[in-house]
């Protein structure tokens, strides 16, 4: 089982995580430390409490890791109580080590490091008062270190290469300490900036969405009168030339457009502000992406394509929902914008994720239009031939379900639009 079950941390949890691991590399460090002390120095301690103290710290350790594996908040006033904790510790054992004299005593530089990089500013006051004040404590309440008062002159060196062994053991634990805490911090402000930046964006998406939504609303009521009408004139041109063949097919068509044109609306104002991706129902991804086709075929039915598909039996099933069909529907129709002669379409799956590739065989894409295809209005067509929105939505809506859409030109010419969606398991 790993340590940290919990799928979303604040930056307070992730930094007790850190406090958690930098307790226990203290703890393994005093236990070396005072062993080390113990069997080859042999000074004379007061090792029961020595060894109490860092059993109880050890123990508050492994309570603060049952209680990361709960999705309690963790709070400024929680993060502060756990560095006293640390402090209390240090004070501790540094009473019955020499307290001032003892090279280890700059350690209370750590958390005071972690309360000024992590807290506000009335906690970081408040741990360089504490911390001062048990310093200024150690300097004249403690357990003296044991010293040999001979005359050895070799002794007296030892003792003091001792101690300056251990201001720089001091040193480069610290310095080690305050590093990895620091860069972990940076590192967790970072993907703060980056998870701002994304909400921010996303946030952005939704009012660009909203407003479509509201346009094309309207939109769909005043274009229902005109369609109404046309309905009616070709089924009197239907009626008025009934021997021409041709003519015939083609008022057909235009009727089936016109259709399909009114069905299409009547859908958009039964769903405006209830499609919902949760409103979906799963689906066999085989049987999806045939009637999305089908559906395209209707809507395009001059466009050349080709169409294959290869993926495990049976097909997994796929969320299908108005939003992600119309959103395909639209890739669909930019590449057949695009293509010149005809539109490849591969589609291939597993049990995890579909891949859908529509290729086509038109100019490609210029360096503006890969740096900015997905952008809201951005149309790399002509004036008066497109709006910008198509790529815009579909993209939104893709990323929405959990997949990608990705546009790159082809080596052989013209561009491929590859779609990536999860599968339901």
């Amino acid at each position: 089982m790993a340590i940290f079950s919990i799928l979303h941390h604040s930056p307070l949890s992730k930094n007790l995580q850190r406090l958690f691991l930098l307790r226990i590399i203290a703890v393994v460090a005093q236990t070396i430390i005072f062993g080390s002390v113990y069997s080859i120095i042999e000074f004379d301690l007061p090792w029961p409490e020595i060894i109490l103290t860092i059993v109880a710290l050890a123990l508050l350790n492994l309570l603060t890791w049952i209680r990361l594996r709960y999705h309690w908040p963790v709070t400024n006033l929680e993060l502060f109580v756990q560095l006293l904790i640390d402090v209390a510790a240090l004070t501790v054992l540094l009473y019955l080590s020499g307290g001032s004299t003892n090279p280890f005593i700059s350690l209370y530089l750590i958390p005071l490091t972690i309360a000024a990089t992590v807290l506000p500013w009335h906690y970081t006051w408040s741990m360089a008062a504490i911390t001062i004040s048990c310093y200024t404590f150690l300097l004249y309440a403690y357990i003296p270190l044991p010293h040999n008062h001979s005359d050895d002159h070799s002794r007296h060196m030892f003792e003091f290469n001792l101690h300056v062994s251990g201001m720089w053991l001091t040193f480069v634990l610290s310095t080690l300490l305050i590093a990895w805490f620091v860069v972990k911090m940076s590192a967790s402000i970072r993907d703060r900036d980056k998870e701002l930046a994304r909400s921010r964006e996303q946030a952005l998406q939704n009012e660009q969405i909203l407003a479509l939504g509201t346009l094309a609303a309207g939109a769909a009521h005043e274009l229902g009168t005109p369609l109404s009408t046309m309905a009616v004139i070709t089924k009197e041109l239907e009626q008025e030339y009934p021997q021409d063949t041709d003519f015939q097919n083609n008022v057909r068509i235009l009727r089936d457009q016109i259709a399909h044109c009114k069905q299409t609306l009547t859908q958009l104002l039964a769903n405006t502000g209830q499609a919902r991706a949760e409103e979906g129902d799963g689906q066999p991804v085989d049987a999806f992406l045939s009637h999305i086709i089908g559906k395209w075929k209707l809507i395009r039915p001059s466009v050349k394509f080709t169409y294959q598909c290869k993926g495990m039996q049976p097909a997994p099933a796929i969320m299908n929902t108005k939003l992600l069909s119309q959103s395909i529907l639209n890739l669909l129709n930019n590449a057949a914008d695009a293509s010149t002669k005809q539109v490849d379409i591969t589609s291939y799956w597993d049990q995890h994720l579909l891949h859908l590739e529509i290729l086509d065989d038109g100019e490609g894409l210029n360096a503006e239009a890969i740096q900015r295809a997905g952008e809201a209005f951005f149309t790399s067509k002509g004036p008066g031939q497109g709006f910008g929105i198509g790529l815009f939505l579909a993209n939104t809506n893709i990323e929405r379900f959990g997949g990608n859409v990705r546009l790159f030109n082809r080596p052989e010419g013209g561009a491929c639009t590859h779609v990536t969606l999860p599968v339901l398991s």
